[in-house]
């Protein structure tokens, strides 16, 4: 039962709650681009391209190797091959990051791993261009592997 004396502390109006939209499973690997606007989680394997208006999880299981990461918030708990560019950014115990990190905050946890330079800046400018504003999209490359099967 609450107590009627405690205080709460209400969320601030123009602060918004980043959610998962969708999610790279455990076992799958992928190639190809990532972009648009809502949350990703990585669990599998994924090389390639990642733009996102929003908020990028790479998991325990999961593996990103990718030039360049472009998103509003990044949090590493698996590994990531390739330079982040985010407004946050966070590498959890269990997160290895091999590139360098461009900023405006950084958090990690005893126990992570980072290869590389942070750059903290006062502004990030990701470059997203306006016609992204459509929900995350997953864009298989120009050639479709092919199955063969036996």
């Amino acid at each position: 039962m609450a107590n009627r004396n405690e205080k709460t502390t209400p969320i601030p109006t123009g602060q918004t709650v980043e959610r998962i939209t969708s999610v790279l499973g455990a076992g799958v690997i992928w190639q190809g681009k990532i972009s648009g606007s809502g949350g990703v989680r990585m669990e599998g394997t994924f090389e390639g391209q990642i733009a996102l208006k929003g908020l990028l999880v790479v998991g325990e299981t999961g593996k990103v190797t990718c030039e360049d990461i472009r998103a509003v918030n990044v949090i590493v708990a698996g590994a990531v091959k390739g330079n982040i560019t985010a407004q946050k950014v966070e590498i959890r115990a269990s997160g290895r990051v091999w590139g360098d990190i461009i900023t405006t905050a950084f958090a990690t946890e005893e126990g992570a791993f980072l290869r590389g330079q942070i750059r903290m800046e006062d502004a990030v400018e990701l470059g997203f261009e306006s016609a992204e504003t459509a929900p995350a999209a997953v864009q298989a490359p120009a050639e479709t592997p092919k199955v063969q099967i036996e």
